[in-house]
């Protein structure tokens, strides 16, 4: 499986040691930047490119997955997200990386390279590498909503229980 991977100054070192950790595990790593150490860049610039590399292996037919890495995490997901297509989540944890595959079905994750141990975050994106979407029916339909929405802009139609309780509050 190859793993696109993008983080800024704060993330460096952590995927400096995933490129080693994924190719000594069997995967092809795929290293988006930075190279160097600088105090201000930004991680957009490589985020939404190993991003964008998930999603052309995927549109290709290819296993593909992808880690963003900065100081927390919030601004890599929230980068990663603005490619179309891709659905990243923050991992604070083994269960939150397990879920994110397991219910999202997300290609990418987002770890924060400042909020644990280099042995933790390696743990957080082992399980999200292996863990298998579970293609249960109402997580389908949520990720269809979703990506409905971000192709048309137009919201899903709100259950009859919540059209219900708004009916109720608006007399």
């Amino acid at each position: 499986m190859r793993v696109h991977l993008g983080s800024d100054h704060a993330g460096l070192d952590l995927k400096a040691h995933l490129v080693s950790w994924l190719t000594e595990h069997g995967y092809e790593p795929v290293d988006h930047g930075p190279h160097v150490y600088d105090a201000v860049d930004d991680y957009p610039v490589f985020c939404l490119r190993a991003a964008e590399g998930v999603r052309e292996d995927r549109d290709g037919g290819l296993d593909s997955l992808g880690v963003v890495i900065g100081g927390s995490g919030n601004g890599e997901q929230i980068a990663a997200n603005k490619v179309e297509g891709i659905r990243c989540a923050l991992a604070w944890s083994e269960e939150t990386a397990s879920l994110a595959r397991e219910h999202n079905d997300a290609q990418v994750v987002s770890v924060g390279g400042r909020m644990h141990p280099l042995e933790d975050m390696t743990r957080f994106v082992e399980v999200f590498l292996s863990t298998p979407f579970s293609g249960d029916e109402r997580h389908l339909r949520r990720i269809g909503q979703v990506g409905d929405y971000e192709r048309t802009r137009e919201l899903p139609p709100l259950p009859e229980s919540a059209q219900q309780s708004a009916q109720q509050s608006d007399a």
